[in-house]
């Protein structure tokens, strides 16, 4: 790896941790210049993203070993297309719900706002960059314990209950994370993941049976994160007590599972795993399908839009899965271009019915009639096109995303099943959000009267930032040409795990043994 791509790949994580110890150390007291520090490290997240972004498209895996360190011996990060997408999707939506909660007021609401943002940005970037398995578990301990302060950021009674479930699921979910990793740990004597992809191709046949149970042991941790039936029950309660821009940003949170599905089943459990092959697949495709069933059935029976936006990210997550589960690059490459357009149509949904649920007063989120509120006629556009976005209707990215995913798994044995599944809940889903826009938009607008507000924040700045990801949807759509050039290219890389093992193992990677 080249010097200068070393210092962008390891900005990545040191940024965020440094920003956010100076922040808690000198800047607690002091608002602005927390605003400033917070934002300006955003800011240069995003043009470190792009750099990763455009240096992995070159096609080279590159490794960077921390103290010089060689793998497996050392810990390294490991710099691919898949791993750079990731990066920049983090960057620039954390950007963004940024601006919106300094825009709103959101990080006034309670201390340490933005030390904690940062150090979930540091568990994300180090999460998507390490290559091994043990810092992967690391980095998530940080990003679950930064996403427990800003759940419960602004306190209050419902949010504390989520909170405390929140945190007693996902302590059970690390402890089967430790258990997952000691057992392949005993077999192979290492937890890099380059290093284990050779090591369980050559292990003999007694120890397949503890491979293949370590394999579905870590692929329920990681659907857990992901919400994927019967381990989604934590999220809508989750999602929808938090604040809206906390919301927004844990759209990516789900990601960080199906991330970790995708990178060890195709590395570590790929199809030189001998009886370890891909020996989750015939479990996640059902998982899969029930999980869009429940997210769409239970958006339509939600009574508050906080509710609907939080089970639409469960539905999400299933169809994602659905072209996970196929594991092939036919479908890989829809899977990966349905992550960057769920995880901004999520937050962009999360952000729009923060702003309707502020204007609406005692009314909130509450799918019920009210009086007209202040920009209605804005947020009415705002919340069909997050709408549409999000079931899956044209013009917008959600078509393009479907419509690949169905393209993508059309060799698949159960194609007719995922096309059945995704087609009829596609149009509960229209169900769901037509109720829901019809009683807060339509009807409440023939009522008499308009809901007076003394003082209101983010008229601007949050309406600002809930375009900017309806925009980035809309450029997802525009661009869906080199977009899907680009996770086609990072699905052959998935599928072809010597590149990657060469570049982290191989003499070229660097560092001292």
């Amino acid at each position: 790896m080249s010097l200068i791509v070393s210092w962008w790949v390891i900005a990545s994580v040191i940024l965020p941790a440094v920003v956010g110890a100076g922040i808690l150390l000198f800047l607690r007291h002091h608002l602005a210049l927390s605003r400033l520090a917070a934002l300006g490290s955003c800011i240069v997240m995003v043009i470190i993203a792009v750099m990763l972004v455009h240096e992995a498209n070159g096609g080279t895996i590159q490794s960077y070993a921390l103290g010089n360190w060689r793998a497996p011996f050392g810990i390294v990060l490991v710099l691919d297309r898949l791993s750079a997408m990731m990066v920049l999707l983090t960057a620039v939506l954390a950007l963004i719900v940024l601006v919106y909660a300094i825009s709103t007021g959101k990080d006034r609401q309670g201390w340490h706002f933005h030390p904690l943002f940062q150090f979930q940005m540091l568990g994300l970037n180090g999460a998507f960059l390490t290559g091994d398995l043990f810092n992967l578990f690391v980095f998530f301990e940080v990003l679950l314990i930064a996403s427990y302060g800003l759940m419960l950021h602004g306190q209050g009674g419902e949010r504390l209950k989520a909170g405390v479930q929140y945190v007693i699921i996902n302590l059970v979910g690390s402890t089967l994370f430790l258990v997952g990793v000691g057992l392949l740990y005993g077999v192979t004597g290492t937890l890099n993941m380059a290093d284990l992809a050779v090591k369980v191709a050559a292990a003999p046949p007694g120890d397949q049976g503890l491979i293949a149970a370590s394999a579905l042991l870590l692929t329920t941790v990681f659907g857990l994160k992901a919400a994927l039936v019967p381990l989604h029950f934590w999220l809508p309660g989750t999602y929808a007590a938090t604040g809206g821009a906390v919301a927004a940003l844990f759209a990516i949170m789900t990601k960080v599972g199906a991330y970790s599905i995708i990178r060890t089943s195709t590395l570590i459990f790929g199809e030189d795993a001998g009886g370890a092959a891909f020996v989750v697949a015939p479990w996640l495709l059902p998982a899969a399908l029930v999980t869009i069933i429940i997210g769409f059935v239970g958006m339509f029976a939600a009574r508050g839009l906080r509710d609907l936006a939080a089970w639409a990210v469960v539905g999400s997550m299933g169809t994602l899965l659905c072209a996970v589960s196929v594991f092939d690059t036919q479908a890989m490459g829809p899977a990966l271009y349905y992550i960057l357009h769920s995880t901004l149509a999520g937050a962009a949904l999360f952000l729009v019915v923060d702003l309707i649920a502020q204007r609406r007063a005692e009314h909130g989120d509450a799918i019920t009639l009210a009086p007209r509120f202040t920009q209605i006629e804005i947020l009415s556009g705002f919340f069909f096109l997050a709408a549409i976005a999000t079931v899956g209707l044209p013009p917008l990215s959600g078509f393009v995303g479907k419509l690949l995913v169905l393209d993508g798994v059309r060799t698949s044995p159960a194609a007719v099943w995922i096309w059945t599944v995704i087609l009829i809940t596609t149009v509960l889903g229209v169900l769901a959000f037509g109720r829901a826009g019809s009683m807060i938009f339509w009807k409440s607008a023939t009522l008499d009267g308009e809901i007076a507000l003394r003082s209101l924040r983010g008229r601007r700045g949050g309406m600002a930032a809930a375009a900017s990801l309806l925009l980035a949807l809309a450029l997802l759509t525009i661009m869906a040409g080199p977009i899907t050039r680009y996770t086609a290219a990072a699905a052959d890389q998935l599928f072809a795990p010597e590149s990657y093992i060469a570049a982290v193992l191989g003499p070229q990677s660097g560092g001292r043994r």
